[in-house]
């Protein structure tokens, strides 16, 4: 199995570099200018990409020992960060580090549903870890989930086997390979479409911790990462490392949940690897290939809202005492309905008020 301490990156001079890399390339940088209405400097630039689309690039000799060690040092640093501020037990959400201005804002942009993001670094010592020929984009979010509680999230997290219905189209298949107790092994295949179509296999590692009875966290680990050929066909394969376009290499996320606010907090964290930008080519499209970690952790986020408010939705209970408390959680999401506990009592399921007329029967 494909380890993250294993990474291969193995070069073979005059392979051709151009294939799928550059015509993504090419579309993407003419999409973005024809967007800005300038036809053409659009022209221009494809022109521009042209002989590099036509022109087979020799891969430079990679050193696959280098780039593992330079990504498992920068996720031994992010994993060592993290774990302090777990011990510490305070400002487990990001946003609770900021000034309490930007804090306020914050939080009423999550109240509001909107996701929270910020594009983090990991340094040592002060110092940014270099990753020769290779790319680490590292990305945190959070949002709330009104109305929920820490045990439905955790359900819908745990669910592995829906996570292909979860997080559609992202998540293409879903599978629990293995459990043991609050441990997981995981099948995943994503699928990452950007002017093209990327198919991945990948294999998880996930352990949960509970850490209080409204807090919990989880670490996850891809211990295989293996871009698909011909998804869904009879000659589908995994590509061989040397050949692949380097979307993916690695990813690891850090997951936290806290209950609270009438609801949860649900924030991810995720590093993960890709391969460098060709020499002189980062200005051009740099901003383009860290789109794509930035909008599939934004999907996550807002599919797992989604999912738990849906379930919250399926489970409604029977009986007076369960109809009352899930009633009145549903005005707490500002979504549902309040039914006053002592009308329950001899009158048929469902009896249902509006917000309306609340404070009248109250």
């Amino acid at each position: 199995m494909f380890g993250i301490n294993h990474l291969r990156r193995v070069y073979k001079a005059g392979c051709d570099e151009t294939g799928v890399f550059f015509r993504q390339l090419n579309g993407l940088v003419t999409e973005a200018f024809l967007r800005r209405g300038n036809l053409a400097t659009a022209v221009l630039a494809a022109a521009l990409l042209q002989p590099m689309i036509l022109h087979s690039f020799p891969r430079p000799a990679g050193d696959s020992r280098r780039i593992s060690e330079a990504f498992a040092k920068y996720v031994r640093a992010t994993d060592s960060r993290n774990i302090s501020e777990l011990q510490r037990g305070m400002d487990l959400l990001w946003v609770d580090s900021l000034p309490e201005a930007a804090q306020k804002k914050a939080y009423a942009g999550l109240s509001r549903g909107e996701i929270q993001l910020q594009q983090r670094t990991t340094r040592e010592s002060g110092r940014e870890i270099p990753c020769p020929e290779c790319m680490i984009h590292h990305w945190e979010g959070l949002v709330f989930i009104p109305g929920a509680r820490l045990d439905e999230v955790l359900g819908v997290m745990e669910d592995y086997n829906r996570h292909a219905e979860y997080y559609a189209p992202d998540v293409a298949r879903s599978q629990i390979e293995a459990r043991a107790g609050d441990h997981f092994r995981v099948f995943l295949r994503f699928r990452r479409q950007k002017v093209i179509t990327v198919v991945l296999n990948t294999e998880h590692e996930i352990n949960y911790y509970r850490d209080s009875a409204v807090g919990a966290h989880s670490r996850s680990s891809a211990t295989h990462v293996a871009e698909v050929e011909n998804p869904g066909k009879a000659k589908e394969r995994e590509k061989p490392r040397e050949e692949d376009n380097g979307f993916l290499w690695g990813m690891e996320t850090w997951w936290r949940m806290e209950e609270k606010d009438n609801g949860v907090y649900v924030q991810s964290e995720v590093v993960s690897l890709s391969r460098d930008v060709p020499a002189g080519l980062g200005w051009m499209i740099g901003p383009f290939v860290t789109a794509v970690p930035k909008e599939s952790l934004t999907f996550t986020l807002e599919a797992t809202r989604k999912a738990v408010l849906a379930r919250l939705g399926e489970n409604v209970p029977f009986g007076a005492h369960s109809l009352v408390q899930f009633m009145l959680r549903r005005v707490q999401m500002g979504l549902g309905v309040f039914q006053k506990s002592h009308q329950l009592s001899g009158i048929p399921f469902p009896v249902v008020v509006t917000r309306s007329n609340f404070c009248s029967l109250a």
